[in-house]
């Protein structure tokens, strides 16, 4: 069966790539391993060298790129290419900072030399989805390769032309063949692939339910994995928030890439001495964002990845109107080509509704009312996920209090919306996932931490 890769916004069928048989997963997984056995002996100043020569190529076919982005899975043009951007800085980021990461660190002993060293660990399989189909690969392979591993990626299944234009970006920047392979498979693979004695570790980016197939099969096999999984970001906005501000940071933070973000804004936690205007204000700013073709520069958003998403997240919306929700903008199906659906707004949420307690993986914010901080902070962890959350206050030592010390998630924001940087860990708790990617400590999730002791 072909993989097909199809324009949401036309229901155009781009292209058809032939899924790879098993012989085929064979020998990129034994060429993958082979070239581990000479890569992880390349020297760190070579390694960056190449990781600069990588963020050379992405800049200079961001627009290639973009294109490739957009019509596979319908993200904004500009989007696009911010998301190019991103991936070269990632790049930049550890060709300058990975040999230091991983120098060696000494320890005082007994012995008469003591110290912690940083070893590869071989083929990293990395299991991506099509939200963000560079940026989450190149946030895992920058360091996977910079620390001496090699790389094979099953992407998602609607994006294989830019899992296989990744694959060629690494070897127009000089890296020794099979160093990085695509395997154009679907998931029913997954499991067989995982156990591969050939595989030393997995990462996965996706779903909790995915990331949870994916913890069993490498626990049986006894294999490291990284897991970055669903989100229902929390933000929540003090009386004493810059009203206007709130506002604009909330919204960039639930239209960010059609609302097809982990760490998307997606319920808003309103204290009550500030609710009525803020949903004003918030929902006017809503309402004034714009749908259409992804290539057209003055729209906001351009249509969901796929068809079956936005009917998934319509059910989600009609099920919590039907238990009390309340729709203020948006909440509809478009009569028009493409798998579009409105910035959204529902305002009366309460436990019970789908709106309250699962991701909405598109445009739709979740809007709660809260009496005080207390209660805020009660409703912001009241989720089985844990991956961001912000809060608006003009208070910084209160916000700070409760981003550090209250709030259950891998990271929080104060006065601002959530997203990632190659300088800050990233990665969650609870269902939203475990193991950390950029920093120094996403680099070191995939290396084998070695003590040395010397008489």
């Amino acid at each position: 069966m072909n993989l097909k890769s199809i324009n949401p916004a036309t229901n155009e069928i781009i292209r058809e790539y032939e899924e790879f048989h098993w012989d085929d997963v064979d020998e990129a997984v034994e060429a993958n391993y082979t070239a581990f056995k000479s890569w992880r002996k390349v020297p760190f100043s070579k390694r960056s060298d190449l990781l600069l020569k990588a963020t050379q190529v992405l800049r200079d076919k961001t627009e290639g790129l973009a294109f490739n982005i957009t019509v596979e899975m319908g993200k904004n043009i500009k989007e696009a290419r911010a998301e190019i951007e991103k991936c070269a800085w990632v790049c930049e980021y550890y060709a300058q900072n990975g040999e230091a990461f991983l120098k060696r660190e000494m320890i005082e002993t007994d012995a008469s030399e003591c110290f912690t060293s940083f070893q590869p660990l071989g083929p990293v399989l990395a299991i991506m989805p099509w939200n963000f189909p560079f940026w989450q690969v190149f946030r895992f392979a920058a360091p996977a390769l910079m620390a001496g591993n090699t790389c094979l990626l099953k992407h998602a299944s609607n994006v294989p032309g830019c899992a296989l234009a990744i694959e060629e970006i690494f070897k127009e920047a000089g890296y020794p063949d099979h160093v990085f392979r695509s395997l154009l498979v679907r998931n029913d693979k997954m499991e067989r692939i995982i156990a591969d004695k050939r595989i030393k570790a997995v990462t996965l980016t996706g779903s909790t339910p995915a990331g949870k197939a994916v913890a069993a099969t490498a626990g049986k096999q006894l294999k490291k994995c990284v897991l970055e999984l669903g989100g229902s970001d929390p933000y929540i906005i003090m009386e004493d928030a810059d009203l206007s501000k709130a506002a604009d940071a909330c919204v960039a933070g639930r239209i960010l890439n059609a609302g097809q973000s982990c760490i998307g804004a997606k319920r808003f936690i309103v204290t009550e001495a500030i609710y009525n205007p803020f949903i004003e204000a918030f929902t006017d700013r809503m309402r004034a964002v714009t749908l259409g073709d992804p290539f057209d520069e003055k729209k906001n958003m351009g249509p969901l990845a796929r068809h079956n998403l936005r009917d998934d997240l319509h059910r989600q919306v009609e099920n919590s109107v039907a238990k009390g929700a309340k729709i203020l903008t948006g909440g509809y199906v478009p009569q028009r080509d493409g798998a579009y659906y409105p910035a959204t707004v529902l305002a009366d949420v309460v436990p019970g509704m789908p709106a309250y307690h699962e991701e909405l993986f598109g445009p739709v914010a979740s809007v709660l009312k809260a009496k005080d901080e207390e209660e805020a902070i009660h409703l912001a962890n009241d989720s089985v996920f844990g991956l961001g959350a912000a809060i608006f206050t003009q208070d910084l030592e209160r916000g700070k209090r409760i981003a550090e010390y209250e709030i259950e998630a891998g990271c929080c924001f104060v006065n601002d919306f959530v997203r990632s940087d190659p300088r800050i860990p990233f990665g969650g708790i609870k269902e939203s996932g475990f193991g950390r990617e950029l920093s120094h400590y996403g680099i070191k999730e995939f290396v084998n931490i070695k003590g040395v002791w010397v008489k």
